[in-house]
């Protein structure tokens, strides 16, 4: 479960992108660090982590849309940064608030690229499940809007790593929509054995805490 930190790496991936599709990777010195201060992603802390995803708010407004990230994923970042990331043309504006949180205001068209940016990086955080030795996954298919993923596996009864990445799928389909501005109810994953095709464990979000 160590590389869900991979999911905090992703909020500054997705804003580093800039209007003119410049590569994250080549921006990356100059985004706003969202990641810095995050807290590390372990099994005890994964749930937290999920919470503060939830302060996230999103305002689709009718020509730009609004993102506030709260403190917890600023880190150090300075309003000069900030102002910098704006000259880039990454935003319209972006505003250090007084309890530690940004606001950030895009266009459409910028805000398309943070959910591409976004939908990237989960991918490969996804790919990085599959080829890692914590797990016994061979393929994951998620759905367009990371409500729903397939989970294949040689396994015929997970073991606890893959138990407990259960909140990496949460967390994945939890950022997407919430940067996206769109209310989930559940996030739904089954594991599927390889070699049968069967079913060999189904999950929901929406059970966490019973």
């Amino acid at each position: 479960m160590n590389k869900l930190i991979a999911l905090l790496l992703v909020f500054a991936l997705a804003f580093s992108l800039c209007a003119c599709g410049s590569s994250a990777k080549t921006e990356s010195t100059t985004a706003p660090a969202i990641a810095d201060a995050a807290p590390p992603a372990t099994q005890e802390g994964d749930e937290s982590v999920i919470e503060d995803i939830g302060k996230v708010e999103v305002e689709q407004k009718l020509l730009s849309v609004e993102i506030t990230v709260p403190a917890d994923f600023v880190g150090e970042t300075t309003q000069a940064d900030l102002d910098a990331n704006v000259s880039a043309g990454k935003f319209l504006s972006a505003k250090l608030n007084d309890d530690g949180s940004v606001t950030y205001k895009m266009t459409k068209g910028q805000h398309k690229e943070v959910m591409e940016g976004i939908k990237e990086s989960i991918e490969e955080a996804l790919d990085e499940m599959i080829t890692s030795e914590d797990y016994s996954f061979t393929k994951i298919e998620p759905n367009a809007d990371f409500t729903k993923f397939k989970v294949t596996t040689t396994s015929s009864e997970l073991n606890l790593a893959e138990s407990f990445s259960v909140l990496a799928f949460y967390m994945y389909g939890g950022m997407y929509n919430i940067f996206n501005g769109t209310e989930v109810e559940n996030i739904a994953v089954d594991f599927i054995n390889e070699a049968t095709g069967q079913i060999i464990n189904s999950v929901n979000s929406r059970d966490m805490g019973e």
